[in-house]
């Protein structure tokens, strides 16, 4: 198999030369990350065949997963992802004992305390959504101290991630952050959802390396290791690396597309090592993958990112890394307006 080959089957599995149904999307990218929502909902867009603005969202819930990060996926998945310690901790609002937030110097909430906020917050969503700052102020006027908030709603997570990692609650899946009571599941065993998770990835992200699998799922090399073992993975030598992936009846006949206008933290970049990206030349990195921990929206051109883009509004920027030339750049302006019919004003920054 050669590169070439090689990038025509991840970027089909990815559904980004032959787009398939959402359902299948989220489903088989194991959902799409989304610590800003317009990022999912463009990464959808550029997948789905039946992408539609008004009804994308349906069916769909937003939660940490993969990683500890914030993905939106399917609501038939929340067994799947949101696993609570084997299901020991599934809706369990005791707080005894060690957690990753309570170790913390300024952890100011005892177990009771944060049993009671907790049950505040559940409550308060028992008749509808409400926003963080909804949230605030109904914990505040139930006695709740700055100390305590600081806790509760850190911005990392606190105990509005503990909550939602139980089971008892999502992010409602819109931008501004807001969170509703989660419909009841069973969550998946562990080592079961595991093995799951890796079968999809392996079968619609790969051909992957085993260092691209530690990459994208957050595991040890040991893990991945025994994953393979059992799964029924082929592989394949390209460039002096080993790449495994389940065949999954796809047919890759087609070309890569000329320009494709991927989303922030898309999950082509995210898929595989960052440092060893077929598709992101090493010059190019910080361009994409900031100090700050931003993925941008990359523009790939004949496989190749070659820079970023940003739209505010009617205008588009594209913001680029090395030179291209008159043709590609109308390449890449069609592109955009195919995918925005609001576009105003395109500008080249290079």
């Amino acid at each position: 198999m050669t590169i070439e080959e090689l990038k025509i089957r991840q970027l089909t599995n990815q559904y980004l030369i032959t787009k398939g149904k959402k359902e299948d999307v989220v489903r088989d990218l194991c959902g799409v990350q989304s610590q800003f929502l317009v990022n999912a909902i463009h990464s959808l867009k550029i997948r789905c065949l039946d992408f539609d603005e008004d009804t994308v969202k349906d069916g769909l819930v937003k939660n940490w997963t993969i990683r500890s990060t914030v993905h939106v996926f399917s609501e038939k998945d929340l067994p799947l992802f949101i696993r609570c310690n084997n299901g020991e901790d599934y809706r369990k609002n005791t707080w005894e004992g060690y957690t990753f937030w309570n170790q913390r110097d300024k952890w100011a909430l005892s177990p009771e305390r944060q049993t009671y906020l907790s049950e505040v917050i559940l409550r308060s969503l028992e008749d509808s959504s409400k926003t963080r700052d909804e949230l605030k102020e109904i914990c505040r006027k139930n006695g709740m101290t700055y100390a305590e908030e600081t806790c509760i709603f850190d911005p990392w997570g606190g105990g509005i991630c503990q909550l939602c990692k139980r089971g008892f609650m999502n992010y409602v899946v819109q931008e501004k952050k807001a969170y509703c009571l989660s419909p009841e599941f069973t969550p998946i065993p562990d080592e079961d959802a595991k093995l799951e998770i890796a079968r999809r990835y392996f079968t619609n992200i790969a051909p992957a390396t085993v260092h691209d699998a530690m990459y994208f799922l957050g595991a040890k090399q040991s893990e991945v290791k025994k994953w393979l073992s059992l799964l029924p993975v082929e592989s394949t030598e390209v460039d002096g690396k080993t790449y495994f992936y389940i065949e999954n009846g796809r047919k890759y006949e087609k070309d890569i597309p000329k320009c494709i206008l991927l989303a922030g933290f898309d999950q082509l970049m995210l898929g595989y090592r960052k440092k060893e990206s077929l598709y992101l030349p090493s010059e190019h990195l910080r361009g994409i993958f900031n100090l700050a921990g931003i993925v941008m929206p990359a523009i790939l051109l004949d496989g190749k990112v070659v820079g970023k883009w940003k739209k505010k509004n009617s205008k588009l920027t594209f913001t680029l890394f090395e030179t291209v030339g008159a043709r590609d750049k109308k390449a890449i302006s069609s592109e955009a307006e195919t995918l925005w019919k609001d576009i105003k004003k395109i500008e080249f920054e290079e």
